[in-house]
C-alpha cells in the first residue's frame, strides 16, 4: 500500500520541472562562496535548498543578500 507524504514530510510548492505544485523536501545548508582556501570559513552563506519529491529537481536560493 502506497503512503502519501504528510505535512511534516515536506512543503507543497511550485516545481519548474514538473510545471505544477508538488511536495518538496526543504533544508538549509551553509555553502562556501569563496574559491580561495585562505579565509574561506568567513565566506559561508545560508542557502535554502528545495528538492522535488516527484522529479528530484533541486532549486537553491541564497537567503542572505548582503
Amino acid at each position: 500500500m502506497a503512503t502519501q507524504p504528510s505535512d511534516l514530510d515536506g512543503v507543497t510548492e511550485s516545481c519548474p520541472e514538473c510545471t505544477r505544485d508538488t511536495t518538496h523536501k526543504v533544508r538549509v545548508e551553509l555553502r562556501t562562496e569563496s574559491s580561495k582556501q585562505e579565509n574561506s570559513q568567513f565566506s559561508r552563506e545560508p542557502y535554502r535548498v528545495a528538492t522535488c519529491m516527484d522529479c528530484g529537481n533541486e532549486t537553491t536560493q541564497r537567503m542572505n543578500n548582503a
